[in-house]
């Protein structure tokens, strides 16, 4: 792929609570949909990419087809009342770009995506309580790109409550860990990968409240698309292979033009 080319980025959103106003408030908080203003918020932060959004009911394959997962560096998914209305056949392909080098970013009550629960393996249970309680986001590792620029802790004034244990295998690197008034505790930015694959989770974004208007949140966002982004890598997951015996030492091509000669213990000391 062309690093030179836009990068392509689809905000994704099942939708739902938009469709059925749900909070009564999400219309004058979300008027563009969550999609929409986590769209304007990258489109601030990365003025040359090209970004465009689906949601659950964009088309019979939720706006996922193949052609335009094929062309898209970085996913993002959000999604909460309709997991289980995702088809297993698109989550197969998602699946299938992710491990092949496709980016993936999965933002709060995503963590039951099937397609996230899939590629981690696990339930990614967590407890929760929704009082509109203050957050702080802790910065754990501030030299990740993720964490550029970023306000430590990033206050939010009144959220959802997200806290542990959360079922989820031993992260790549910690970035954020949230504190809440209650007093839990909450892994809530982190990393994996699958395949050629990088995957970011970041819990902040409850539909009820203004999350994704804070402009630290949205350089997180936009901070973890320019990490997970990977344009120069072919879109293949790994495959298996198999080698004939002697395949390295009978090796030839440009980088290796001649095979290597054996030579003895004491000649290799010499």
């Amino acid at each position: 792929m062309n690093s030179a080319r836009k990068l392509k980025v689809l905000v994704w959103n099942e939708g739902v609570h938009e469709t059925l106003n749900e909070p009564a408030h999400m219309g004058r908080i979300y008027p563009d949909g969550i999609h929409g203003a986590i769209a304007a918020g990258l489109g601030e932060a990365l003025p040359d990419a090209d970004i465009s959004t689906a949601t659950l009911r964009s088309n019979e394959e939720h706006g996922l087809s193949e052609e335009t997962l094929a062309g898209t560096d970085v996913l993002l998914w959000w999604g909460h009342k309709a997991h289980a209305e995702v088809s297993d056949h698109v989550v197969d392909r998602v699946q299938r770009h992710v491990l092949g080098g496709m980016g993936l970013i999965v933002l709060h009550s995503g963590h039951f995506a099937k397609i996230f629960t899939r590629l981690l393996g696990t339930s990614c249970s967590l407890s929760w309580r929704n009082d509109g309680e203050q957050e702080l986001v802790w910065t754990v590792k501030p030299s990740h790109p993720i964490a550029d620029g970023i306000e430590n802790p990033i206050v939010i004034p009144e959220q959802e409550m997200y806290g542990e244990l959360f079922d989820i295998p031993d992260p790549d690197d910690l970035i954020f860990i949230s504190s809440f008034a209650g007093g839990e505790v909450f892994r809530s930015g982190v990393t994996f990968t699958r395949g050629k694959g990088r995957i970011f989770y970041f819990s902040p974004g409850d539909q009820e409240y203004p999350v994704y208007h804070h402009a630290q949140i949205r350089r997180v966002i936009a901070n973890a698309v320019g990490w997970a982004a990977r344009p120069d890598v072919a879109r293949a997951a790994p495959e298996v292979s198999n080698r004939p015996r002697g395949w390295y030492e009978n090796r030839t091509g440009p980088e290796h033009p001649t095979a290597p000669t054996s030579v003895t213990h004491e000649e290799a000391l010499r």
